[in-house]
């Protein structure tokens, strides 16, 4: 090995001790308007001088005035005396809240929580009404599974359609997942967890965000539905059939509503448990027999492999899915998924969760939103 190359080795190992831990995903707020706050940012400030700083929070208060005053055609100079009496003499330096960002290093200038929300949400109105967008903000949404999961977390998140969200996976990010994970590169080996709460972070540092990294087992479910309040909706992306069944089991048992979303032909399930707990779970496609054998540990591979199938309704998946199935062990080694169905399926399910949230859906039912079949079918007519 020459020289250039042991020092590449040793910058390599270097690197690996110094990164910081790679279960951070929540940001250091900093109000410059109490004093213990100052000094803790004169710290950062102090100990890491290669901090990137981004302060926008003038053109942040010029939006915040406009929307403040929206009937109005405001000249420059208004603006900027609205702001002055705005801020009645506080520093802009000291006004609102800089949010750190450990795993980028970045410093962030912001409007504080409520100037922030009102800004941020503006462009939801009236398609989200301020009322609705209020009680939005008071609800617990949990995901189970982050490929499809991670699409639903991320339109949420935008929408602001929630106050709390609890997001499981116990896996990490691996090449093969970004064919339909919208991430980096520079995100190989972190758990999908940290990836997903750190772009919710990014772009909505007040949302609450909470990681079960090593995923859902039958031992922590409980603890995942009820700790910190029982959830409000349960989103089902995970690929174990036996926490599917006992997600859904629980939920029943606690008066939750299940949703989920197959990424084949745009399927989506709505069960709800929180109108009807004699409702069997699947829409009935399984008898509770061969749920019961299922949980004793009596199937087979080929039996659980059934299972799945009646679950999905396997007469009515895709050509294209049925194929891929017939391959999985032999030419691939799991069923596929393309990005276009994850991210459409993300967004239909956040749509549809909003809808629940607000009281506008109040049935279950099984729909499919198949945008392939649909242009298909209008394409031979033509």
């Amino acid at each position: 090995m020459d020289k250039w190359m042991q020092q590449f080795s040793s910058r390599i190992r270097q690197v690996q001790r110094i990164q910081p831990d790679t279960d951070v995903y929540e940001p250091i707020m900093y109000r410059l308007t109490q004093s213990a706050d100052q000094r803790a940012l004169r710290e950062l400030l102090l100990t890491r001088s290669d901090v990137i700083v981004l302060d926008t929070l003038h053109h942040q208060l010029k939006e915040l005035m406009k929307l403040q005053h929206p009937a109005e055609q405001l000249q420059e100079q208004e603006i900027e005396e609205l702001i002055d009496k705005h801020l009645d003499l506080i520093p802009e330096w000291q006004y609102g809240v800089w949010v750190y960002y450990p795993w980028k290093n970045h410093l962030v200038h912001i409007l504080d929580e409520d100037e922030f929300i009102q800004v941020r949400t503006n462009r939801n109105l009236y398609k989200i009404t301020r009322e609705e967008q209020q009680i939005l903000s008071t609800k617990k949404i949990g995901i189970i599974g982050l490929s499809v999961g991670q699409s639903v977390a991320l339109t949420l998140a935008m929408e602001r359609s929630f106050g709390e969200l609890r997001i499981a996976d116990f896996d990490q990010l691996e090449i093969t997942n970004l064919n339909r994970l919208r991430t980096s590169l520079t995100n190989l080996g972190l758990k999908k967890t940290v990836i997903a709460a750190r772009e919710i972070k990014e772009i909505d540092p007040y949302l609450k965000v909470v990681c079960y990294h090593k995923g859902i087992t039958t031992n922590n479910l409980d603890h995942f539905l009820l700790d910190g309040g029982k959830l409000d909706v349960l989103v089902d992306e995970c690929d174990s059939v036996e926490i599917k069944i006992h997600a859904r089991l629980k939920s029943r048992e606690w008066a939750i509503p299940v949703v989920m979303e197959t990424s084949d032909r745009g399927l989506i399930d709505v069960e709800r448990f929180d109108l009807n707990k004699d409702l069997p779970i699947f829409h009935g496609l399984i008898d509770e027999q061969v749920i019961q054998e299922f949980l004793k540990g009596e199937m087979t591979p080929q039996q659980k492999m059934q299972l799945v199938m009646k679950i999905v309704d396997y007469e009515k998946i895709s050509d294209r899915m049925k194929m891929s199935l017939a391959q999985i062990g032999k030419t691939i080694t799991t069923w596929p998924q393309l990005a276009s169905s994850v991210v459409a399926g993300g967004a239909h399910l956040a749509s549809i969760i909003r809808l629940i949230l607000l009281g506008k859906i109040k049935h279950s039912f099984r729909e499919y939103f198949d945008i392939e079949d649909r242009i298909l079918e209008k394409a031979l007519v033509y």
